[in-house]
Protein backbone atom coordinates (compact mmCIF):
# COMPACT_ATOMS: atom_id res chain seq x y z
CA UNK A 1 0.00 0.00 0.00
CA UNK A 2 0.94 3.57 -0.58
CA UNK A 3 1.04 5.98 2.45
CA UNK A 4 0.17 8.78 0.38
CA UNK A 5 -3.14 7.15 -1.63
CA UNK A 6 -6.44 7.85 -1.02
CA UNK A 7 -7.95 4.77 -1.49
CA UNK A 8 -4.90 2.92 0.21
CA UNK A 9 -6.04 4.98 3.43
CA UNK A 10 -9.81 4.19 2.79
CA UNK A 11 -8.67 0.19 2.57
CA UNK A 12 -6.88 0.65 6.20
CA UNK A 13 -9.83 2.01 7.78
CA UNK A 14 -7.97 5.34 8.18
CA UNK A 15 -11.04 7.05 6.49
CA UNK A 16 -14.17 6.12 6.29
CA UNK A 17 -16.72 4.51 3.85
CA UNK A 18 -20.02 3.06 3.34
CA UNK A 19 -18.62 -0.63 2.71
CA UNK A 20 -20.57 -2.80 0.21
CA UNK A 21 -18.22 -5.44 0.22
CA UNK A 22 -14.98 -6.50 1.33
CA UNK A 23 -12.90 -9.56 1.52
CA UNK A 24 -8.75 -10.10 1.69
CA UNK A 25 -8.33 -8.99 -1.72
CA UNK A 26 -11.10 -6.09 -2.88
CA UNK A 27 -12.86 -3.16 -1.16
CA UNK A 28 -16.29 -1.89 -3.10
CA UNK A 29 -17.82 1.17 -1.07
CA UNK A 30 -20.18 3.79 -2.37
CA UNK A 31 -19.00 7.01 -4.07
CA UNK A 32 -19.43 10.46 -2.15
CA UNK A 33 -19.91 12.07 -5.28
CA UNK A 34 -22.33 10.04 -7.11
CA UNK A 35 -23.34 10.58 -10.47
CA UNK A 36 -26.53 7.93 -10.22
CA UNK A 37 -29.04 6.34 -7.47
CA UNK A 38 -25.98 3.67 -8.05
CA UNK A 39 -22.31 4.31 -7.60
CA UNK A 40 -20.06 2.64 -5.89
CA UNK A 41 -16.55 1.34 -6.56
CA UNK A 42 -14.22 -1.67 -6.23
CA UNK A 43 -10.41 -0.93 -5.10
CA UNK A 44 -8.07 -3.42 -4.96
CA UNK A 45 -6.33 -3.82 -1.38
CA UNK A 46 -3.23 -4.05 -3.37
CA UNK A 47 -2.05 -0.42 -4.48
CA UNK A 48 -1.82 -0.76 -8.18
CA UNK A 49 -1.23 2.91 -9.99
CA UNK A 50 -3.79 1.98 -13.20
CA UNK A 51 -4.12 -0.68 -15.70
CA UNK A 52 -1.70 0.72 -17.36
CA UNK A 53 0.53 -0.23 -14.65
CA UNK A 54 -1.28 -3.81 -14.16
CA UNK A 55 0.05 -6.85 -16.04
CA UNK A 56 -0.02 -10.88 -16.02
CA UNK A 57 0.34 -11.30 -12.41
CA UNK A 58 -2.69 -9.06 -11.71
CA UNK A 59 -5.06 -11.14 -13.67
CA UNK A 60 -6.82 -12.94 -11.28
CA UNK A 61 -7.63 -9.58 -9.20
CA UNK A 62 -9.02 -7.96 -12.26
CA UNK A 63 -10.84 -10.83 -12.99
CA UNK A 64 -12.27 -11.32 -9.71
CA UNK A 65 -13.18 -7.41 -9.90
CA UNK A 66 -15.13 -8.36 -12.52
CA UNK A 67 -17.13 -10.69 -11.24
CA UNK A 68 -17.51 -9.06 -8.40
CA UNK A 69 -19.20 -6.00 -10.10
CA UNK A 70 -21.55 -8.19 -11.88
CA UNK A 71 -22.50 -9.66 -8.44
CA UNK A 72 -22.52 -6.35 -6.41
CA UNK A 73 -24.49 -4.77 -9.25
CA UNK A 74 -27.46 -7.10 -9.08
CA UNK A 75 -27.40 -7.00 -5.03
CA UNK A 76 -27.53 -3.31 -5.21
CA UNK A 77 -30.79 -3.57 -7.22
CA UNK A 78 -29.32 -3.35 -10.70
CA UNK A 79 -30.95 -6.20 -12.75
CA UNK A 80 -31.39 -4.37 -15.75
CA UNK A 81 -27.92 -3.66 -16.09
CA UNK A 82 -25.49 -1.43 -15.10
CA UNK A 83 -22.32 0.22 -16.09
CA UNK A 84 -18.37 -0.27 -15.63
CA UNK A 85 -15.75 2.78 -15.39
CA UNK A 86 -11.95 2.21 -15.05
CA UNK A 87 -10.02 5.61 -16.16
CA UNK A 88 -6.55 4.80 -16.61
CA UNK A 89 -3.80 7.38 -16.45
CA UNK A 90 -3.87 10.98 -16.36
CA UNK A 91 -5.39 10.86 -20.06
CA UNK A 92 -7.80 8.65 -19.46
CA UNK A 93 -9.63 11.05 -16.92
CA UNK A 94 -8.29 8.96 -13.90
CA UNK A 95 -8.29 11.31 -10.55
CA UNK A 96 -7.27 8.81 -7.67
CA UNK A 97 -3.87 6.90 -9.00
CA UNK A 98 -4.84 3.21 -7.15
CA UNK A 99 -6.89 1.45 -9.68
CA UNK A 100 -10.79 1.27 -9.48
CA UNK A 101 -13.34 -0.09 -11.11
CA UNK A 102 -17.27 2.53 -10.61
CA UNK A 103 -20.15 0.82 -10.83
CA UNK A 104 -23.41 3.04 -11.76
CA UNK A 105 -26.44 2.30 -12.36
CA UNK A 106 -30.07 3.07 -12.08
CA UNK A 107 -32.30 6.03 -13.28
CA UNK A 108 -31.43 7.29 -16.59
CA UNK A 109 -27.88 6.70 -17.33
CA UNK A 110 -26.87 8.93 -20.69
CA UNK A 111 -24.86 7.22 -23.29
CA UNK A 112 -20.86 7.52 -22.92
CA UNK A 113 -20.19 9.03 -26.07
CA UNK A 114 -22.36 11.42 -27.58
CA UNK A 115 -22.69 10.28 -31.37
CA UNK A 116 -23.73 12.52 -34.16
Amino acid sequence: MSGNCLFCKIVRGEIPCRKVYEDDDVLAFHDINPVAPVHFMLVPKQHVVSLLEADESHAALLGKMMLLASRLAKEQGLENGFRTVINSGKGGGQEVFHLHVHVIGGGNIPPMVKRS
